[in-house]
């Protein structure tokens, strides 16, 4: 791996502009989900694993990669990069075979809401009419991800915009602008004005996490897990999509709570979980003191999600296959690096 140095020209400015940009938006990317890369003489620089968009502007989070060796020495003989250089992002083979010389992949809460529907792509066929888009039905990222794409672009090399089941969106380009303003149209077609929910109880869920090692969360659309019915039914069905389990576990744990008081719900075996969140059925949400902030940024993302998808909507769940294919030392990895911001972030 050649290693960045520092360099920074106007090219790469502009990119890491948009970078912070896209990174400080909490309905485009959460913690450090999200990647942006640009192919310039042979390289494919890429955002680091871990690293949040958003701080773009305090550091080097692109680092830079052999492109002929990427796609000649790994991606041909079906290796994934990812396993082979330090630091790469899981999504580096999804980078390197599509042909465009800037890719940007977010986490878009807006396009989430239509990837976990079963009739997601029927519903995006007239939203998106025009664009030269495609969906992309769910596969696990790194390898197979990067396969379907070069299956999608052998019937249409045009493709510039891809919705990817239960994961999120891509649009490409060949300058940091196009690749913007390709997402702020595709952004705009796909909105979903997200559902109202009555405020959460902050009097009762005060008093129940005094002492207890477990605080209020001051963003008010997380207490939506637990105060929009909704919110709570689809949850309870399921993982709508990767970082949703890596982040929360909520494929291994019930974060469900029902109402009670201080003494019971301090008597019970919650208080011990290693969970980072507690949902309390028409009350809110508890989440443990000591709380990422990566963590605490998917719970804001998964509650935007879940406000955008209604009662009748036809939701489409990871299966415990697709869940279990994701390699736990991948969840713990990933989980170390996203929860360190760089030193000079806010």
């Amino acid at each position: 791996m050649i290693r960045n140095g520092g360099m920074r020209d106007a090219e790469l400015s502009r990119l890491l502009d948009l970078t912070v940009r896209v990174g400080s938006d909490p309905l485009l990317t959460q913690a450090s989900t999200g990647n942006i890369s640009i192919k310039r003489d042979g390289i494919l620089w890429i955002k680091a694993s871990g690293r949040w968009m958003a701080d773009a502007a305090y550091g080097d989070i692109l680092i830079p990669l052999d492109l002929t060796q990427l796609l000649n020495g790994y991606l041909r003989r079906h290796v994934d990069p990812a396993d082979c250089y330090q630091g790469a992002s899981t999504e580096t083979a999804l980078h390197a075979v599509l042909p465009h010389r800037i890719v940007l992949h977010v986490h878009c809460v807006n396009t989430i809401a239509w990837a976990v529907r079963y009739d997601g792509a029927a519903r995006l066929e007239q939203l998106l009419q025009g664009l030269c888009w495609k969906w992309v039905p769910y596969v696990a990222s790194g390898l197979p991800l990067s396969r379907a794409i070069e299956r999608v672009l052998c019937t249409d090399p045009n493709t510039d915009v891809f919705i990817l089941g239960n994961h999120g969106l891509v649009v490409c380009g060949n300058e940091p602008e196009a690749v913007e303003q390709l997402l702020d149209e595709v952004i705009r077609r796909v909105s979903i004005v997200p559902r109202e929910s009555r405020a959460h109880d902050y009097v009762v869920l005060r008093a129940m996490s005094r002492n207890s090692g477990w605080t209020v969360p001051a963003d008010e659309k997380i207490h939506t897990l637990g105060t929009d019915p909704i919110s709570r039914r689809i949850l309870a069905g399921g993982t709508l999509y990767p970082c949703q389990a890596i982040f929360s576990d909520i494929s291994e744990r019930n974060p469900f709570l029902p109402c009670c008081d201080l003494e019971s719900f301090c008597d019970s075996e919650a208080l011990c979980s290693n969970q980072p969140f507690r949902i309390f059925e028409g009350r809110g949400v508890l989440v443990s003191e000591a709380i990422s902030s990566a963590a605490l940024a998917m719970l804001c993302g998964l509650a935007e999600v879940l406000q955008r998808l209604h009662a009748s909507a036809p939701v489409r769940y990871l299966t415990e296959l697709e869940i279990g294919a994701i390699p736990r030392e991948t969840v713990h990895r990933y989980r170390e690096l996203a929860s360190v911001r760089l030193s000079s972030a806010p």
